[in-house]
């Protein structure tokens, strides 16, 4: 019984010793310096935020020109981490053509992207919200955001008007996807419908008690539309948490884009997100390519599940 009392009180999180860093304050000025932009500590929270508004490029939202003060401000807040060092949370405003080259930019920068998505409707251009995270040395966490930050002034000084599309090639004509050599790379037989050639995977799931998987929406899919020389993929990745930033990193590394990471459900176990891409190329490179990504996934679920 003793043994059992000390076990719970070594164990108790109300009274865990913390390591010594994780009780230091956060440094304003070295996060000032850093990013190049003023903040504001809010103390009952033991925070320190930075923000920027994105006023350089005019939205309308539903024909009203919408002010940076009505939700059109990138920001990054730091607070002193349990773990020792520091934590980063925040959210990026990004037009269409500046989604993935940041992601890169925060990827390669050791930060986590944890959501992608919109919150308008009928706004000219089209703006997302990519939201960021990580734990660790203050200072790589500034250099993240900053990372981040001048990804988006590089895009805008190179092209002060967003883009309208991904570029060359431009798809057209009438489908014509050879089923068979995809099928082959990939190792999972799919459908054909006109001309187009799609492949769905499953994975096991469950939502209040309740058995779910592939037919209830719990797959990942690919779908292929132009022409085996010149091709689109676009699709869906069901993924847990732990997967995502596996998931994105390889993604990003293929050179497919990030369209948004959601969820699709609530309550189901395990917790399931989803990544929504779309790329061009020659059919059998992409489908090459989406299981590249596919085994990157598995490995991580491997690892998972022999813990």
């Amino acid at each position: 019984m003793r043994l059992w009392i000390c076990l719970n009180l070594l164990l108790s999180p109300a009274i865990l010793l913390l390591p010594a860093a994780a009780q230091s304050t956060l440094d304003m000025a070295r996060i000032e310096q850093i990013v190049g932009v003023k903040g504001t500590m809010i103390a009952d929270e033991n925070v320190f935020k930075i923000g920027k508004a994105r006023n350089d490029v005019k939205v309308e939202v539903d024909g009203w020109y919408m002010p940076p003060f009505m939700g059109l401000g990138s920001w990054a807040a730091f607070t002193p981490s349990s773990h020792g060092g520091a934590m980063v949370m925040g959210d990026t405003v990004l037009f269409e053509d500046e989604v993935n080259p940041v992601m890169s930019a925060a990827l390669n920068s050791g930060l986590e992207v944890t959501a992608l998505h919109n919150h308008f409707f009928f706004d000219q251009p089209k703006v997302y919200f990519m939201h960021i995270g990580g734990i660790g040395d203050g200072d790589k966490l500034a250099a993240g955001v900053k990372s981040v930050w001048d990804k988006i002034a590089q895009i805008r000084a190179e092209n002060p008007t967003p883009l309208k599309s991904f570029g060359a090639p431009r798809i057209g004509g009438e489908n014509a996807i050879s089923a068979a050599p995809l099928e082959a790379i990939l190792g999972i037989k799919g459908q054909s419908s006109q001309g187009m050639f799609k492949v769905v995977i499953g994975r096991p799931a469950s939502m209040h008690g309740t058995a779910i998987g592939k037919e209830m929406g719990v797959n990942t899919w690919a779908s292929f539309g132009g022409r085996d020389a010149e091709a689109v993929i676009d699709g869906d990745f069901a993924m847990t948490e732990k997967e995502l930033q596996t998931v994105l990193k390889a993604m990003r590394k293929e050179g497919i884009n990030i369209v948004a990471i959601h969820q699709h459900m609530a309550g189901e176990e395990p917790r399931m997100l989803f990544l929504h891409y779309w790329a061009k190329g020659e059919a059998a490179q992409l489908a090459e390519a989406f299981k590249r990504v596919l085994d990157a996934q598995a490995a991580v679920k491997k690892h998972a599940d022999a813990r």
